[in-house]
């Protein structure tokens, strides 16, 4: 298919999990499909490989191995890209990638891409050289800091292929313009290359820093030392997000190779001391990877449903053994090789207890990855302080940050939907008195104000510099939308957790207990419904606030439905899910902020600043499509069929942005133009979570829906 025609770029084939984006460049090709969509491969570690489907290099975070590496190094990046040459037999020489050039978008030798291809989330570009076509594949493999590339001929004669590897040894959130520094040195070795930076450059807090293990076969390939600086290369997408965006990058010399049918060229590249780094096996590789992925759709039951397998290996991206922490320091929690996280989003994000705890369900639960639910919940469970659970692990630091007054509530939610799939009653047990002392510190008030008020039974939060709900946007110390107050979702999800408690209380027998937590969350209840409900017919966002009630129609009233125990009178959950699919609901997510207020921004885009002012003020979240899913068929029981229809707009977004994975944000009004982290983790468990649910409601759900 071409790419200018009203077909869309991508197929998903039924028959195999396999996404396609094929291209022909018309007389005038609009290029920018193969610049704005990229791929994401990740390792299990919360290390990966990304970038865009042409090659070019537009953001910081873009290279063929970024290493997860224990705190105090966190994820690094270090081999950027490989600037390819192919020499035909005739002479002619074209370039496939790499960036040689100052113009990141200079595109190279996009023209003769023919095929982009995710093989079970696994990346390939497939090019037409004249009579030539040559595959591109990369693998990343599980559980190790080792990127795996081939170069094949599919058809047509042999040619020359001439590679310069290149070079930005660096922490993957670090600047490209930071590069004052940056020196590099290259040894030859028996097996390849070794490359890192130089004593001088590894200066200035950089010292440790691994080397990279470039690794070919010296029978196959020939090495040629010519070190080259490759300056002020150009980052378009940090420029349009008012970063640094000229940045140098370095090469140490040329590898060369001659490539024919059936004698593909493999290269390996590794940091430090990577397991499996010695051995140049991409066969191997990509067959211990495939099984694994097609083991995980197994695990998950998702035969017969294609878009649900596809969702199944985007959530796979997220679910990590957290390698840069290099142990659980509480003598309660798992061992550090057991330990279990959730990365919230990619390329920036690290592991957040808030978003951990909201995707559990979709990411783990609904996958059949019990075990790893579990030591999730352990993990965090370790980290418990003052009734908190931490609200991120900071890059490359050991201990978390505690700033949430939200996140430790979706603990009890989590803990409520993993016991209800999993029959694990041991667990809860073990997780009993951490809950119980939960729910004793917010009652008695602990960090950042956050306690409950004696008057009324409800939850309060809030602390002057801090933004402690998952609207949490701060710049120079501007909380954007602070909320200090009785936040509606807060208690929304401060009931959730006292009638949880009172059951689990009850089921193990302590009555008297059940009853303290039955009596609180009675109190509360009809609190909120005193206090929260709008003459409108809907729920205020925040009550006893800095500037008194908050009557901005925002998406966080869904909650007080949606969660397993709702807080809100059944008589008004439809006059509120009427006006938030009226107001708030996108094809991708909700609002943040209905149109109309003062604060509504329409557009997320520009600097730090311009973005976090517009983060919760109408931006869309893919998120929320999972509480509206849910309160929705609250108040239209039975109707999982019709609300299926919620979904269509995220799951044709696999076509978008990140292929194969889910965004974070989009712009508030059409087209809704993705924005934020291409691959967000509670958009894609969110999207799976609910589909899983139509599934498990059957054909009976849909038969009664058409009568």
């Amino acid at each position: 298919m071409t790419q200018d025609t009203d077909t869309p770029l991508q197929t998903l084939d039924r028959a195999a999990l396999l996404r396609k984006m094929a291209w022909e460049p018309a007389s005038a090709p609009d290029w920018a499909p193969l610049v704005e969509r990229e791929w994401l491969v990740t390792n299990g570690l919360g290390g990966y490989a990304s970038g865009t489907v042409s090659g070019a290099t537009t953001r910081r975070y873009h290279g063929l191995l970024v290493a997860a590496l224990p705190a105090p190094l966190g994820r690094v990046l270090l081999l950027v890209d490989m600037a390819e040459t192919v020499r035909l037999p005739d002479g002619r020489e074209i370039r496939l990638g790499g960036e040689e050039r100052p113009d990141a978008l200079s595109l190279h030798g996009a023209e003769h891409l023919r095929e982009f291809r995710l093989d079970h989330g696994i990346p390939a570009w497939r090019y037409r050289l004249g009579r030539t076509v040559l595959e591109k594949q990369l693998v990343l493999a599980h559980g190790e800091n080792t990127a795996s590339l081939r170069y094949s001929i599919v058809e047509g004669p042999a040619v020359e292929l001439i590679l310069r590897p290149l070079i930005d040894i660096r922490s993957h959130d670090s600047p490209v313009g930071d590069q004052a520094s940056r020196e590099y040195r290259a040894e030859r070795g028996p097996g390849g290359l070794d490359i890192g930076r130089t004593a001088r450059g590894s200066a200035g807090g950089t010292a440790g820093l691994p080397e990279l293990h470039l690794r070919f076969d010296p029978g196959l390939v020939r090495y040629e030392s010519e070190p080259r600086l490759l300056p002020q290369i150009v980052y378009r997408v940090e420029a349009s997000r008012g970063y640094s965006s000229l940045g140098d990058l370095w090469s140490p010399g040329r590898l060369e190779a001659r490539l024919e049918i059936g004698a593909p060229v493999d290269l390996l590249a590794t940091a430090g001391e990577s397991a499996g780094s010695g051995t140049i096996d991409h066969q191997h590789r990509l067959d211990a990877e495939l099984e694994r992925r097609r083991a995980l759709a197994d695990m998950a039951g998702v035969e017969g449903d294609p878009i649900r397998a596809e969702l199944v290996i985007a959530a796979d991206t997220f679910v990590i053994s957290p390698a840069t922490r290099s142990a659980q320091r509480s003598r309660r929690g798992p061992a550090a090789g057991d330990a279990r996280s959730i990365i919230a989003g990619y390329h920036w994000f690290t592991d957040w207890g808030r978003d951990t705890m909201i995707s559990l369900e979709g990411l783990t639960i609904a996958t059949g990855r019990h075990r790893e639910a579990a030591a999730i919940l352990r993990t965090f469970a370790a980290h418990i302080r003052d009734g908190l659970i931490p609200n991120l692990f900071p890059e490359g630091d050991e201990e978390g940050l505690y700033h949430t007054a939200d996140a430790t509530l979706w603990f009890f939610h989590a803990v409520h939907r993993y016991v209800e799939a999993s029959g694990d009653r041991a667990l809860l047990r073990e997780l009993l008195p951490g809950l119980r002392g939960i729910v004793d510190a917010h009652v008695r008030g602990t960090r950042f104000g956050i306690g409950v008020d004696p008057v009324d039974a409800l939850l309060r939060q809030g602390e002057a510099g801090y933004q402690l709900t998952w609207m949490d946007a701060k710049v120079d110390g501007w909380v954007v939308t602070p909320r200090r107050g009785k936040a509606v979702e807060i208690n929304a999800l401060w009931y959730n957790a006292l009638r949880l408690m009172e059951r689990w209380l009850r089921e193990e027998g302590e009555g008297s207990a059940a009853d303290e937590a039955a009596e609180r969350a009675a109190r509360a209840r009809s609190s909120f419904n005193d206090r929260f409900w709008h003459p409108d017919g809907y729920l205020y966002d925040v009550v006893d606030g800095e500037n008194g009630d908050d009557a901005a129609f925002r998406p966080n009233q869904v909650f007080a439905i949606a969660l397993d125990h709702p807080v809100l009178e059944p008589d008004r959950w439809a006059p509120v899910m009427e006006k938030v699919e009226a107001r708030l609901l996108t094809p991708v997510g909700l609002r943040s902020l209905a149109p109309g207020h003062p604060d509504y921004q329409p557009r997320y885009f520009g600097d730090l600043r311009s973005r976090d002012a517009a983060y919760h003020q109408g931006t869309v979240w893919g998120w929320l499509i999972g509480p509206f899913f849910d309160a929705w068929l609250r108040a239209h029981p039975g109707g999982e069929a019709r609300a299926a229809r919620f979904l269509d707009g995220l799951i044709e977004h696999l076509d978008d942005a990140c292929i194969g994975s889910m965004s974070e944000v989009f712009d508030a009004e059409p087209p809704h133009t993705p924005r934020g982290c291409i691959a967000q983790a509670w958009t894609v468990a969110e999207v799976l979570r609910c589909r899983t649910r139509i599934a498990a409601a059957g054909d009976g759900a849909a038969d009664r829906e058409k009568r």
